[in-house]
């Protein structure tokens, strides 16, 4: 990371164009629609370019399982890549397993300093493995992957390590899991604020709460954002909406907290499906929760 006397850090895009782990081949396309669609913008104060958009190699197309590791590996590294720059990667995907790419690259970049934290913003909890998985999706996996557990083609990425500790993730915008995942969770100690807390105490407050549990005892933070998360009455372009979800301007409200904190690290946006959109009005959803984080420091 830049110290705070140097230049802004630059947002660095990188598109992670694969459906592979979703059973809706639609987001594959959501990374070169918003890049189309130029909804990142660069302003006065923030710099903002696309670097790769990364898609599965061919020969590692023969089954989901080997198609969501490569790219993750190749993701990883791209996003370290960033990171050693100085700059800040922000990924588009895809579906949601590429996390696993994203946060290993994190991981990787600042291991040597010390433990991340990551708050995820989800309608879903990502946390099954293949022992628990209902429909056998990677994207519902993610999240468990980068906690240690499953697969060891998705857990090791960039090393055999957990790449999170529980400690320090939370969820926010729950209302659609099974119950494998939410006893993984909760016995790992996993904080998860569903929507019937949020509609209880509001987002401003949980996100606070969300925040203090990300940068206690960690060297800096993330946020993973699935466009599944806000409600699918104002953003329908996703692969798996439910009802009852996130207002895209709550959520900008909340994000804008972190506007030049040093500490937030990275960022990514998943599951943007332009075949389901309505309009591009999805995609400019994505695009107002970058602005909501801008300028960095």
């Amino acid at each position: 990371m830049k110290s705070a006397s140097s230049s802004p850090r630059s947002i660095i895009v990188i598109g992670a164009a694969s459906c592979a782990g979703a059973p809706d081949p639609g987001c594959a396309e959501g990374p070169d629609a918003l890049r189309r669609y130029r909804v990142f913008h660069a302003t006065p104060l923030q710099h903002v370019a696309w670097d790769a958009i990364l898609r599965v190699p061919r020969e590692a197309r023969d089954t989901p399982l080997h198609a969501v590791a490569a790219l993750s590996a190749r993701l990883a590294a791209e996003v370290e890549a960033v990171l050693q720059t100085g700059n800040f990667p922000l990924v588009v995907g895809g579906d949601h397993s590429c996390a696993i790419g994203t946060w290993s690259g994190v991981h990787r970049a600042l291991a040597d300093r010390g433990p991340i934290g990551l708050i995820w913003i989800d309608a879903h909890m990502d946390s099954h493995t293949f022992a628990t998985t209902p429909s056998g999706q990677i994207h519902g996996m993610p999240l468990a992957a980068l906690l240690g557990h499953g697969d060891a083609a998705l857990t090791a990425i960039d090393g055999p390590e957990a790449k999170l500790r529980p400690e320090h993730v939370c969820l926010i915008g729950v209302r659609s899991f099974e119950a494998g995942e939410a006893v993984l969770l909760q016995q790992l100690g996993v904080r998860v604020f569903d929507m019937d807390e949020i509609r209880r105490r509001g987002l401003a407050e949980v996100f606070d709460e969300a925040l203090a549990i990300v940068r206690q005892g960690t060297v800096g933070f993330g946020v993973s954002v699935d466009l599944d998360a806000l409600d699918p009455e104002e953003e329908p372009g996703v692969g798996t909406p439910v009802p009852g979800g996130l207002r895209r301007a709550e959520l900008a409200a909340a994000l804008s907290q972190l506007r030049g904190d040093p500490a937030f690290v990275a960022m990514e946006i998943v599951e943007y499906n332009p075949r389901r959109d309505r309009g591009h009005a999805t995609a400019d959803a994505a695009g107002a929760l970058v602005d909501a984080i801008t300028p960095l420091k």
